[in-house]
């Protein structure tokens, strides 16, 4: 008597996902490197790309919760951005407060302001769909930067503001900021977490892959997108108010540039659009990449080119990003191999029922 089993009826392996354990490790390992990143490569240089890395990391982190989440790509970001850094500059001067580690009380500050901001924005902006809404966010941080170079009581016009540096040695100066950083882009990644994987995440997942059917399904779309951007603009505005206080000058080519949302939307893009962890590699690995070429190399609009050319590249070879990819291969291994051991459960009786 033979065993026939037909391809149809052979059970298929389950679907494979990545134990807790092994996530949590790679966390662990990741934050323990992060962590001990500026003592052990405790040049300057090195640690000031450091700083810039967790400048990008809490604002690519911040602008994935919004753009990454609702499907609506923010070209307009640097409002907050700047928006970050002019509060830090005004503040600092107008409370006299002293250089040191009392401007960091300044972060919670520029974040409140921003989430302010964000509230009559969205509500502007929030109301037309995608592509619209891209042309809008250009135009609105083109208009943020004309106010900062006409408004020249407040923000000093072309000639910029000052940040008052600290006195602190030149072996620990980067220190402060870097570790303040990777607090807040702790907390941005976290809260990140905590959105995705809550109900309220799932309405912005929904919107993101169909608006119309999720207004539907009676989720208060406009509600829902005005709440993530407020929260984006809140972790962008902690971005900017860091970097004022690290680069000590604020000027409106640079705190309204648009190149900053060309570099968010590429460090998510390569990382992972959407994901939880995706933007924050890419955020690592690009901004990295992109101050330790400045620093070696020179000029800012050649790297533009670079970011050009790798986002064309990603798009066609990585459309997904690069942590979605890595997961899609390994997934596909562990599935195939659990393919092949089943085959083999199934010929072993199918021989021995042939034998017989």
């Amino acid at each position: 008597m033979s065993t026939d089993i037909t391809t149809s009826q052979r059970p298929t392996p389950p679907s494979y996902e990545v134990p807790k354990v092994y996530r949590y490790g790679a966390l662990i390992v990741g934050f323990f490197a992060l962590v001990i990143f500026p003592l052990v490569f405790n040049n300057p240089t090195i640690s000031t790309i450091g700083v810039f890395a967790m400048i990008f990391l809490m604002a690519v982190t911040g602008w994935n919760i919004f753009s990454g989440y609702t499907g609506y790509i923010a070209l307009g970001h640097a409002v907050f951005f700047g928006i970050g850094q002019y509060a830090t500059a005004m503040l600092s001067s107008y409370w006299h407060i002293n250089p040191g580690m009392w401007t960091f009380v300044l972060i919670p500050v520029s974040m409140i302001l921003a989430g302010i901001a964000a509230i009559p924005i969205g509500f502007m902006i929030l109301r037309v769909r995608k592509h619209t809404f891209i042309v809008l966010t250009i135009a609105l941080m083109f208009i943020f930067q004309l106010f900062a170079y006409n408004l020249r009581s407040w923000t000093g016009g072309s000639q910029g503001l000052e940040v008052g540096q600290p006195g602190w040695d030149g072996s620990v100066f980067n220190l402060p900021y870097y570790y303040v950083g990777l607090f807040v882009a702790i907390i941005a990644i976290i809260t990140s977490f905590m959105i995705r994987r809550s109900k309220f995440g799932l309405s912005l997942l929904a919107i993101r892959d169909d608006e119309d059917r999720a207004r539907s399904l009676g989720i208060n779309t406009t509600r829902s997108k005005l709440i993530a951007f407020i929260i984006s603009a809140v972790f962008l505005g902690a971005a900017g108010c860091i970097y004022a206080m690290f680069v000590g000058s604020v000027y409106p080519q640079f705190s309204f540039d648009p190149a900053f949302d060309l570099e968010l939307s590429i460090m998510a893009f390569a990382g992972g659009l959407g994901t939880i962890l995706g933007p924050s590699l890419g955020a690592l690995i690009i901004s990295a990449a992109q101050q330790y070429f400045l620093i070696s190399f020179g000029g800012a609009n050649v790297f533009l080119i670079v970011y050009g050319a790798l986002f064309i590249v990603i798009l066609r070879l990585l459309p997904g990003g690069v942590v979605p990819a890595i997961s899609d291969k390994w997934r596909s291994h562990v599935v195939r191999k659990e393919q092949r051991k089943l085959d083999a459960e199934i010929q072993g009786p199918a021989e021995g029922g042939a034998k017989k």
